[in-house]
């Protein structure tokens, strides 16, 4: 596969599938071989999307949040449903992670290679405790900037100079940005060379004020009942889980046909 994960179509919407043993060499494949690269101009910034089933109905309805899925490196399935569905309509094997550990891995990555990362998002009480837990498991893991996410759209270009003259390899977005992931697709030509990230919950995680689900939990994609126990708002998602299943059962009786991903 020369590291480069297959990207299928799932309901029109891309889905990479990076096997757990060729993770490393797949995100290794998308940083440079160097940080002095990571900072030269012409390097090519890159996105990772986690992708929940919930983000997969949202880029079927909008075309901007569509396009940044087909324009980034990596698609990662997050739900279990995504799984079921791959298997169901296309008779392909997925696999999932969890966010949490999907960026731990991350980071491990980039530590060992010695590249800085960037965080962005949340207030700045998460923020200074992020850094510090970040720093007890990644201590050799350099953090060149910190930006929480409440600002004036007016200050907006001078956090984006002062990220892109930061030069991480990795900018790794959470929680409180205007317009979430879409305000590093709408900024990504402005920012910086290096991949690029946002994940909503991370750093509260991070910080100690949420928990992570357990990995038994993770594994029996329960974790959407449990958030929906603890939100009851967050209930109206039945009808859309229901919609999916709908959209599954459409797409195999029909055979409705499948845009190939490039």
């Amino acid at each position: 596969m020369g590291f480069k994960p297959e990207r299928i179509m799932l309901l029109n919407i891309p889905v990479d599938i990076v096997p757990p043993e060729e993770f490393t060499k797949i995100v290794e494949k998308l940083l440079p071989q160097t940080a002095k690269q990571a900072a030269a101009k012409g390097f090519k910034s890159q996105d990772i999307v986690l992708l929940s089933v919930w983000d997969l109905l949202k880029a079927r309805r909008n075309e901007e949040y569509r396009n940044y899925l087909f324009n980034a490196a990596l698609v990662i399935p997050i739900s279990k449903s995504l799984v079921t569905g791959a298997k169901f309509l296309l008779g392909r094997e997925i696999h999932r992670y969890m966010p949490f550990n999907f960026v731990i891995s991350l980071l491990s990555i980039l530590e060992k290679k010695e590249f800085p990362l960037y965080l962005l998002g949340g207030n700045s009480q998460v923020l200074r405790k992020t850094e510090k837990n970040i720093h007890t498991t990644f201590p050799s893991l350099k953090i060149i900037g910190r930006c929480e996410s409440k600002m004036l759209r007016q200050d907006e270009s001078v956090v984006i100079e002062a990220i892109r003259k930061s030069s991480p390899s990795l900018l790794l977005a959470g929680r409180g940005l205007r317009r979430k992931e879409l305000w590093i697709a709408r900024n990504g030509s402005r920012l910086n060379s290096g991949l690029r990230m946002w994940c909503s919950d991370l750093f509260d995680v991070f910080a100690e004020k949420k928990r992570r689900p357990s990995d038994t939990v993770f594994d029996l994609g329960l974790e959407n009942i449990i958030f929906c126990l603890k939100n009851p708002f967050k209930l109206y998602r039945i009808f859309l889980y229901l919609h999916y299943k709908f959209l599954l059962l459409i797409y195999k009786i029909f055979k409705k046909p499948i845009i190939k991903a490039e």
